[in-house]
Parts: structure tokens; C-alpha cells; sequence
């Protein structure tokens, strides 16, 4: 666990000193990919400094961010106006939303937006920031789920609706926000108390969502061979497959379970748990950068952005695949980037689910998992 955590340390900090690198011929494209697509993101902006919507302020921080891990100093003032939209979405609770137009499921998404938006912020390495982000911590320690049913130790979209509700992809997004700003606390006034989440609660919703025998205890978790050790969105609830005997089970699908590999990582579960292993083993069994395996085209580019994170903070640059083949997954994933790109830079998704076919959203997210596979 020790490795794990001095990756994530390491990964979590913008300006981080490369590894071996990407080949000098895809260095270069991987670089010009970069350039094309910041400055695509810099076109877009709006006068007061939100992409996309304004009523998502996460965003406007995931486009920041990517900035920031791209073209720090080029893009300064793209990434001064960003911070100064963000700001003005802070809540007197320490939340980061905005509250919606029109009335929807999940309210303002205020975990979403506030786990983002506080990862986005403690990036910059702003001492004036630090208040920002302490607040926002103790915002999410207070929602976390800790009801003691299926819940228990999950995140929701908000926790003002009232409505029981948690799932993997809000849950590890919040995870990853508390482990990858802890150092913050190390900053508080003397006496002041201290902000973190259940970490022990937290293993105990992953294995809610874990399609693996022993650990998701569940009528719903899948007995397939093809399940084994992926995760799925929701306790009870996402992509589903029934058997012959009528039994409705939950998938395990790429995103989801490259996601829960990485939260299982923040929650510091060892490299050797049958849990990690299990996930690590889905993952090589379901290798492919063509779609979000198990769920085609849907979900693409969240799939490669928390592929890269995933994968990088497992600390192996080389897998060897089911078939015997051995990849090096940074310069796969690079090479695809690359393809993918539009002609203006951009990246966007054919598939709209959710959110896809935002270039904002989609562009941001690729160049950030254009700066993970090239760390």
C-alpha cells in the first residue's frame, strides 16, 4: 500500500517530473495533440469564465485543470478567470454548485461538482486556495452515507434531496478528492478539527458494487465468469444481465471497474487483497481502448480519463494481457488519444450519454489523460 500511496502523491501534484517518457516520435505527437487541443479550450471560454454550462461548475474545473497540467504558463489567464467562476459557486457549507434552472434528480449535484471542483482548486498549489479546499473537505466528510444499509460508506449527487442514493461513480470521484487534497489538514489552525471521510465505511460500500464471490454478499452481484472482480454503478442498481433462470444481475463494465480499482487504491486496500487483484485481473481479461467494455460507446472518454488515473496509480507500465501479449498501456492510450482528435482540436463524443457529445467536457477530460499517460 505504501507504492500505492507514494503514486497517488506523486500523480496528484501538477509539474510532475516524467517517468521513462512515451517514444521521442509520440512524444511529439502526443505534444502537438496537446497544443491543438488547449488551445481549442481556449477558444471556447466564456467572457466570465465558465465552459460548457454554467449551472456545472466541475466543468469548468476538469477544463482548468487540464490547462493547468498542460500549458500552465500559456494559458494563465484562461486558468485566473476559471478559478475566479469557481469561487463565486462556494457555499457558506463549503460545497462548490450551482443551483439548477429547472428542478432535476439530484439537485445541484453538489457532490459531483464539489469534489471536482476542490481537486481542480488544490491543483493550482495557491496558498489563498487552502481555506477553499479545508472547507470543501469537511463538506464531503459530512455527506458521506454512513446509514449502515447498501449505502453505507458511498456518495451521492446530493444530499439535500433526501433521497437515499449512492453510487461508485460520485463515490470514488469523492475519494479521490479527499485523498488527493489531504495534505491541506496538515495546514489548519491549531485545535481545529480535522475533516476526512470513513475509509473503513468506504470498503465497505466498493464491496457493494464488486462483482466478486465472498465480498458482494447481494442477490443482485453477478456468479458470471465474465463479471468476476468488475464492478458495477450502483448497489441494486445499473447495467443488468439475466440469467436463464431469470435471475437479474449487475454487469461489470470497463469505466466502472477502473474506477473501482482506483478507489479501492485511495481507500488503501493492499495490492495483494483478492479485491485489487480480482479488479486488476477484470481488467486485462477485458482490455480494449475501441469502447468502454460492456458498454460500446457510452461513457468513452470518462472510461479512458479514469483509465489513465487507474492504471497510473497501480504503478505498472507494462501489462501483460490475457492472450500472452505485453503493452505498454501510456503509449496505447496515447496513440488512441491521437487518433481521435478532431481537425480543431477537439474531442467529442458521437454518443451523447451523459454528456459526451460536449466537446468542453469531452476535450478536457482527453487532455487530461493525455498528461497521465505522459507522466
Amino acid at each position: 500500500m505504501k507504492k500505492f500511496l507514494m503514486v497517488l502523491v506523486v500523480a496528484g501534484c501538477a509539474g510532475v517530473a516524467a517517468r521513462a517518457g512515451l517514444p521521442e516520435e509520440l512524444a511529439a505527437e502526443v505534444k502537438l495533440a496537446q497544443a491543438r487541443g488547449v488551445a481549442w479550450v481556449l477558444a471556447q471560454q466564456q467572457h466570465n469564465g465558465y465552459w460548457g454550462s454554467p449551472e456545472a461548475p466541475a466543468m469548468t474545473a476538469l477544463a482548468m485543470q487540464a490547462l493547468n497540467q498542460t500549458a500552465p504558463e500559456t494559458a494563465l489567464a484562461a486558468i485566473n478567470r476559471a478559478m475566479v467562476f469557481i469561487l463565486t459557486n462556494v457555499h457558506p457549507d463549503g460545497s462548490i454548485w450551482r443551483e439548477p434552472s429547472m428542478a432535476r434528480r439530484g439537485g445541484g449535484l453538489a457532490n459531483y461538482n464539489t469534489a471536482i471542483c476542490m481537486t481542480a482548486l488544490h491543483d493550482l498549489k495557491r496558498p489563498e486556495l487552502v481555506p477553499v479546499v479545508q472547507n470543501a473537505r469537511a463538506y464531503l466528510a459530512k455527506v458521506q452515507y454512513l446509514d449502515g444499509g447498501n449505502y453505507h460508506g458511498g456518495m451521492g449527487y446530493d444530499a439535500e434531496t433526501d433521497r437515499a442514493y449512492a453510487d461508485l461513480s460520485n463515490s470514488y470521484m469523492a475519494y479521490e478528492a479527499m485523498r488527493l487534497t489531504q495534505d491541506v489538514e496538515d495546514l489548519r489552525a491549531s485545535g481545529e478539527a480535522r475533516a476526512d471521510l470513513d475509509w473503513a465505511a468506504a470498503r465497505q460500500f466498493l464491496a457493494q458494487v464488486q462483482n466478486l464471490p465472498g465480498v458482494n454478499t447481494n442477490a443482485y452481484a453477478s456468479d458470471r465468469e465474465e463479471d468476476r472482480g468488475g464492478f458495477s454503478y450502483s448497489p441494486g442498481a445499473g447495467a443488468s444481465v439475466t440469467n436463464e433462470e431469470g435471475k437479474v444481475m449487475l454487469r461489470s463494465y470497463g469505466s466502472m471497474t477502473y474506477a473501482g480499482l482506483l478507489a479501492l487504491i485511495y481507500a488503501e486496500v493492499d495490492a495483494d487483497d483478492a479485491r485489487v487483484k480480482s479488479a486488476r485481473d477484470w481488467t486485462i481479461r477485458h482490455w480494449s481502448l475501441e469502447e468502454n467494455p460492456g458498454m460500446g460507446q457510452e461513457g468513452l472518454y470518462y472510461f479512458f480519463n479514469v483509465l489513465t488515473k487507474s492504471l497510473r496509480a497501480a504503478g505498472d507500465d507494462v501489462l501483460t494481457l490475457a492472450d500472452g501479449r505485453t503493452i505498454t498501456w501510456r503509449e496505447e492510450v496515447a496513440r488512441k488519444l491521437v487518433e481521435l482528435q478532431r481537425p480543431d482540436g477537439s474531442w467529442v463524443n458521437d454518443n451523447n450519454r451523459w454528456w459526451e457529445a460536449d466537446p468542453n467536457l469531452v476535450t478536457a477530460y482527453t487532455l487530461l489523460a493525455l498528461a497521465a499517460a505522459a507522466q
